[in-house]
């Protein structure tokens, strides 16, 4: 079953180091088998108070693929150039 992570980009704070992170995280979770769905664009708020400024979604086929990129070496290399550079949100959650 296919699973969807949804990344909030709350507050960048040092943006040379999240510059770097977005430039290289896409070949890790290509390796994976991940597939970018949507990445940054225009947010409009439709319901409720929730407003993001940046969102992500990434498509992975199961939740083993997602938990190998995450949990990979190639990608645990980089994460501390995201959690230095911005403050987000995560969760993955499957499909139907």
């Amino acid at each position: 079953m296919a699973v969807y992570m949804i990344v909030e980009a709350r507050e960048v704070i040092d943006s040379r180091k999240y510059s770097e992170y977005i430039q290289r995280v896409p070949r890790t979770i290509e390796r994976f088998g991940g597939e970018y769905l949507a990445r940054g664009g225009k947010i409009k708020v439709v319901s409720g108070d929730w407003n993001p400024t940046r969102l992500i979604i990434v498509k992975f086929e199961s939740m083993d693929k997602f938990n190998a990129w995450w949990n990979s070496s190639e990608y645990r290399a980089i994460a501390p150039l995201r959690e230095q550079s911005a403050k987000t949100n995560a969760i993955v959650l499957e499909g139907i």
